[in-house]
């Protein structure tokens, strides 16, 4: 492979500016004069709205603006908020309900919101919230992961969002009904709420006839996009802007109603305003994760090789579409539903199901965390009742190296793969040798110990095209403009480390541009795993690009042909010259010799298809069968992400995943009451991983090369979360089986696992 960057553990450079906290965020940066949002949101989960009256509130002290549904629509304004939809199994389209911006007749989930409070704190905003009459009649709930119920929706009969469906069914039942064996479990997956660090934000404001919106998000372009729809705006009049971003996973991947309504104020009132969350309202209206129940079926023959594998999902999509719900457990989880496995015959159906709660989305691993928890899940308990040991059962399905490229049933095709050799390190890395001592010890210690594995794929997803800019700078340096948009990923440093990689340009005099649509013309923006893929190469492009225009120049300096000119990723070398300049002096010689065209370069490149990062996860818990109190006890990953920038980093990116992972399995539930209240609306109540739920967790590589992109790369900002779920609750699962017990689901709270062990204990009896 061709000029590959030299994969060095570089420390972040941005960490210094976050952790002195000089980190530029949406609040910190937001016009200090501007005026303060705050938003009215439902007490109920569905109702019909009979009294909306503000006027008592547009009178309060301090209050510039109370704006409601009504008034957006009388001024034009198009309310309704984007979302995809997929195709049913008829070749229908899914549901399309309007989302409006603020609630148009009708609540129908506990915190949406109704009307925005403009004033000059936000002190006087709330207090005049107060003063907001709010009348209604209440409407029967729909909560059950179920078609039928109570009507949310008209243009949704049965409240039924889609009805997906991929593969061959009839290949897939004929295979069923003639296997050797079939083992079928039902699977959940429980909500979470995504918790990001930084809780969404926003400023907005008018400046010469255009529109500036800031935000935390995860891309500026689709916004932009969007803002001009409903405001009825050229897009040239509107200017986003991303800063500092502290956490995203998905769930900042997407627009929400306050960013049109404060947009929407500030052209009203010609003055800025801003708006950020709280805690509290972040978990009523941030848009949650995961949510799905499935029946996995895998049919074997008498060599426990796959022949068939079905799944069958209903998945929750709140009260409405949010911008990308409808792909996520369909299109996306299709992505890799037969994981790692050659699986001859697959079939996968997946029922959307509107409910009176908040939106479900994104979040990290969007569909492929969940196809892989669901089959992995299921290959487990193939080995318990097929008694063939789990590593063995993998290996006797894994698709071989010889295989590759492997087109799968869902029609992906995996480019390259060592799925033998990435087990066997894993195997080693934790220990599985050793496992047997270790339980013994927990026994006698009066606890259980189990171990569990989940061997993951994931597709790497996003728009494949991407933009740089690079751009010398009078001092000295070099800029770098990037389409992609960091969320605390470590881009400034890896983007940085790249250009120097290539171009011999010092990291420390480059520096990385992003989250800007006035400076990036185009850009993917963050998700799926995409980032730094797309953008290193595309960078390749524009190095490549930069070479040959330099060497043009340089050869008149240096008396040769401009094919003599070679450059070695740190100078410019010509057989017969003793001119050998460096980038950032060939760049100098440029300007000097007045050559602007030489000191900007931009690019456009697309991926050719695209990676998929897998590795094994392999989890060991114990325990206590008296509380029900579970403990991760070791936690080892050996992942092939291809060549890798900064392995650093991509350990980082693995850690992280691994403990949202863990957090998913062992702590975090959404529960909601009878009436659609949310139960679990704060820290005190939804608890979130903290430190002494997770291990250490040992790292490995075992790098096969990607051939779909020049960098041999694969992406690894998903790939922690994609396996952490299945290998913990095997794990769980493999403790609690000697006692009876054959329905494990997440979360493994203490409560939970107790009532597991007594239920099973009762059954026995």
């Amino acid at each position: 492979m061709e000029k590959f960057g030299k994969s060095q553990s570089v420390k972040r450079v941005e960490d210094v500016r976050f952790l002195t906290g000089a980190g530029r965020y949406v609040d910190d940066i937001a016009p200090a004069e501007g005026l303060r949002a705050y938003v009215f949101r439902s007490p109920v989960a569905h109702a019909e709205i009979t009294t909306l009256d503000v006027s008592d509130a547009r009178a309060a002290e301090g209050v510039h603006l109370v704006v409601t549904a009504q008034d957006m629509l009388d001024d034009g304004v198009n309310t309704a908020m984007a979302a995809s939809l997929v195709t049913n199994r008829d070749g229908s389209k899914g549901a399309a309900p309007k989302r409006p911006f603020l609630a148009e007749g009708r609540v129908r989930f506990v915190g949406e919101a109704i009307a925005v409070i403009i004033a000059d704190t936000l002190q006087q905003a709330r207090d005049a919230a107060e003063l907001i009459e709010f009348d209604y009649d209440e409407l029967p709930v729909h909560l059950d992961l179920a078609a039928g119920g109570p009507t949310i929706h008209p243009e949704a009969p049965e409240n039924r969002a889609f009805d997906y469906g991929l593969g061959d069914e009839a290949e897939v039942d004929t295979a069923i009904a003639n296997a050797a064996r079939v083992v079928s479990l039902d699977i959940e997956d429980n909500r979470i709420i995504v918790n990001a660090m930084e809780p969404r934000g926003c400023y907005a404001e008018w400046l010469d006839g255009r529109l500036h919106l800031s935000f935390n998000g995860q891309g500026v372009w689709g916004m932009k996009t969007q803002l001009a729809k409903a405001l009825g705006l050229d897009t040239d009049a509107i200017r986003i802007t991303n800063p500092d971003v502290g956490g995203g996973f998905g769930m900042k991947a997407m627009s929400y109603p306050e960013y049109f309504v404060a947009a929407y104020a500030a052209r009203k009132l010609g003055r800025p305003v801003r708006w950020m969350s709280d805690r509290s309202e972040a978990m009523l209206s941030d848009n949650a994760g995961r949510d799905l129940t499935t029946r996995a079926e895998l049919a074997f023959d008498d060599n426990n090789r796959i022949v068939a594998y079905r799944a069958t999902t209903i998945c929750n999509l709140g009260a409405y579409n949010s911008q990308f719900a409808q792909p996520i457990q369909t299109e996306l989880f299709s992505k890799v539903l037969t994981g790692v496995y050659d699986i001859p015959a697959a079939y996968m159906r997946c029922e959307g199901i509107y409910t009176n709660t908040t939106q479900v989305d994104a979040y990290r691993g969007a569909g492929r965390p969940e196809a892989i928890y669901v089959l992995e899940r299921a290959m487990d308990r193939a080995a318990r009742e097929l008694g063939v040991d789990p590593l063995e059962l993998r290996r006797i399905n894994f698709v071989r190296t010889d295989q590759f490229p492997y087109k799968t049933r869902s029609g992906e095709t995996y480019d390259v793969g060592d799925f033998h050799k990435v087990l066997a390190h894993g195997a080693q890395t934790a220990d599985i040798a050793g496992f047997s001592a270790r339980i013994a010890a927990s026994e006698a210690a009066g606890k259980l110990r189990g171990l569990g594995l989940c061997y993951y794929i994931e597709s790497i997803l996003g728009n494949p095209s991407e933009d740089v800019k690079v751009e010398f700078t009078e001092e000295g340096g070099a800029l770098i403009y990037v389409g992609t948009q960091s969320n605390g990923q470590g881009h400034e440093t890896v983007f940085a480390q790249f250009l120097s990689d290539q171009t011999g340009i010092p990291a420390d005099r480059i520096a990385v541009v992003q989250g800007d649509s006035d400076l990036i013309a185009r850009g993917g923006g963050t998700g799926g795993s995409r980032s730094v893929t797309v953008q290193a190469n595309v960078t390749l492009q524009a190095v490549s690009d930069m070479i040959t225009g330099f060497s043009v120049f340089l050869a008149d300096q240096m008396g040769v042909a401009a094919e003599d000119v070679q450059f070695d990723d740190e100078r410019f070398r010509a057989e017969g010259s003793n001119l050998t300049p460096t980038m950032l002096e060939a760049a100098q010689m440029a300007r000097d010799a007045g050559r602007e065209d030489l000191l900007s370069w931009q690019a456009t490149a697309q991926l050719a298809a695209r990676s998929f990062p897998n590795g094994v996860h392999i989890a060991e818990v114990e325990v206590d069968p008296e509380t029900g109190s579970v403990i991760v006890d070791r936690y080892a990953v050996v992942d092939d992400f291809g060549n890798l920038i900064n392995p650093m980093l991509a350990e980082g990116q693995v850690h992280g995943g691994v403990v949202q992972g863990i957090g998913q399995a062992l702590t975090e539930r959404v529960v909601y009451d009878e009436d659609g209240q949310l139960l679990s609306a704060s820290f005190m109540d939804y608890a979130m991983p903290r430190a002494d739920d997770v291990p250490m967790i040992a790292f490995d590589v075992e790098p096969v090369p990607s051939t779909t992109n020049p960098m041999g790369m694969k992406g690894c900002g998903e790939a922690g979360t994609v396996g952490a779920m299945a290998a913990t609750a095997n794990a769980v699962q493999d403790a609690l089986w000697a006692r009876g017990v054959r329905q494990a689901d997440m979360p493994f709270t203490p409560q939970r696992v107790w009532s597991m062990l007594q239920d099973d204990a009762i059954a026995a009896e």
